[in-house]
């Protein structure tokens, strides 16, 4: 075997006890893609996805001991396209079995918050290398490197490595451009399919067949800016040896005929419906999209589809295409309340935007998540209230409550270590359901009282008797009793003080 793709995850640490019945298990699409990449360089790979499989390090280091590959690659990357620091103590964790196991194998750390933090990456764990970009050029010219037997690693490009004593980065390896023809779909067969699971809202209505579940991506990269978005950081030295101004992010595409052929391999092969295209941004070039929507319009598969969109990027007209295509649901990063606060971190569009949107993709039959942050450096309790007045307004069918993490690699993570903010001790304390989740203060408010805040307005929102009466109307009885249920399910949280700290921020009767 050359390269084994470890997905690493510890869902109970990350959710709590969210994680045994709640939360996706969303299947590594990363691994998926350089596994067709290599593959087609005939270069023989496996995946092992210790997340799906609930390993334990030692158990995922028992399994590439019986594979015996020359390469290990743990990749760094989490459910949401924006968060991978979270894995980071489960792939550490993994890296330190493997090495401990007395395996041959070089280990690499490759992902998001690894591009992000090459050199610390490098430093604080026990793999052999780093990469700082994307991966695809790196893996191989590492294997090809370690082949030679010489050692002469500095000639592999987007590497970071230990040489006598000292830590050294090599020049950084291009994007991989022709998406088509380098990583034409996901290696789904290399998968564990059978134990993938939709979100729990995804499945509204039907919550027993939130299985067989697949996600994919259509497009790479996000042309915005959003100060609190780190899903740049995995290409940004791959555009930089492209030639791209620091300022301008890449944003490729698989053509439509390609996604759709990597859909028909799920439904057909796999009885694939519930799908999600975790593209940071689908629905925003309106020729990609239509074509896409097209193509699925003409096989009927009857899917469950959600993705990403903006209020400014669904144009009149999309939602009626996005429907009849099998589009169940959209997410909206709304994010505040206040147009003053989104400006701040350069999430831009008009407040009357967010009403006439919704309105019209749910009057087409598409259901909505609606995305908030509460803790954004210009909130103070006025705008976090006013977030969450208008998240009751909307009363959209589900509602993702987050608080402000300065994910490494984002501009906000950048401004924290220049302005001087408190950053989490560990990389646990980045999960937003974690025990000690740790976000951002404010300029005007502690850590302590933005989660408070966040935590009391998930109550809020959930138990109330005109957000339990649209879904018993749109889902079904069983639908509202399993958001009771859910709603139910306390968080424990290490860092909200029990004394009077805690009751300064009030939540406002709702």
């Amino acid at each position: 075997m050359d390269v084994v793709l470890i997905n690493p995850g510890s869902r109970t640490q990350i959710y709590q006890s969210l994680g045994s019945d709640l939360s996706a298990i969303e299947p590594p699409v990363w691994a998926g893609l350089i596994a067709t990449y290599l593959r087609r360089r005939r270069i023989s790979v496996a995946v092992i996805d210790a997340n799906a499989e609930d390993l334990l390090p030692s158990e995922t280091a028992a399994r590439v001991a019986e594979l015996d590959p020359r390469v290990v690659v743990v990749l760094v990357y989490g459910h949401n396209p924006s968060a991978s620091t979270q894995v980071m103590p489960s792939a550490g964790a993994i890296c330190d079995a493997i090495k401990q196991s007395g395996a041959q194998a070089k280990v690499m750390l490759l992902g998001g918050h690894v591009a992000a933090l090459p050199e610390r990456t490098l430093q604080e764990e026990s793999a052999d290398f780093v990469c700082a970009g994307e991966g695809l050029h790196t893996i191989v010219e590492l294997l090809d490197a370690i082949a030679a037997g010489t050692g002469e690693f500095h000639k592999v490009r987007g590497l970071y490595y230990r040489h006598e004593g000292q830590v050294c980065a090599t020049q950084p390896a291009p994007n991989v451009e022709d998406l088509d023809g380098d990583m034409p779909g996901v290696a789904w067969d290399l998968l564990p399919m059978s134990l993938y699971r939709a979100h729990n809202w995804h499945a509204f209505g039907f919550l027993d067949r939130r299985m067989p579940y697949a996600s994919l991506y259509t497009t790479l990269g996000c042309p915005y800016h959003c100060a609190y978005c780190c899903i740049q950081a995995p290409f940004k030295s791959g555009e930089a040896a492209l030639g791209y101004a620091s300022t301008v992010n890449s944003y490729r595409f698989w053509s439509p005929e390609t996604v759709v052929a990597d859909i028909d391999r799920l439904v057909t092969t796999y009885g694939v419906r519930n799908i999600k295209f975790a593209d940071e941004m689908f629905v925003l070039n309106r020729a990609h999209v239509t074509r896409l929507c097209e193509l699925l319009i003409e096989r009927n598969y009857d899917l469950n589809i959600w993705a990403y969109a903006r209020v400014d990027s669904v144009k009149d007209g999309m939602e009626e295409l996005l429907r009849r295509a099998g589009v169940r649901w959209l997410c909206f990063g709304i994010e505040s309340g206040s147009a003053r606060v989104r400006n701040d971190v350069l999430k831009t569009f008009e407040q009357d935007q967010i009403g006439r949107t919704i309105a019209r993709v749910r009057a087409a039959g598409i259901s909505v998540i609606a995305n908030y942050i509460f803790g954004l450096p210009e909130d103070d309790r006025e705008t976090m209230q006013a977030t969450l007045d208008l998240a009751i307004e909307l009363n959209c069918e589900f509602a993702n409550f987050y608080c402000t993490m300065a994910y490494p690699g984002s501009a906000l993570y950048r401004r924290a270590l220049e302005e001087g903010w408190p950053l989490p001790d560990s990389w646990t304390a980045y999960s937003q359901h974690a025990k000690d989740a740790l976000p951002l203060p404010t300029r005007h408010l502690s850590a302590h009282e933005v989660l408070a805040f966040r935590d009391r307005a998930f109550d809020a929102y959930f138990n109330r008797r005109e957000y339990l009466d649209l879904l018993t109307v749109k889902f079904g009885s069983d639908t509202a009793r399993h958001v009771r249920e859910m709603a139910g399910k306390k968080l424990e949280r290490h860092a909200v003080p029990t004394g009077p700290d805690a009751t300064r921020t009030l939540l406002k009767a709702v």
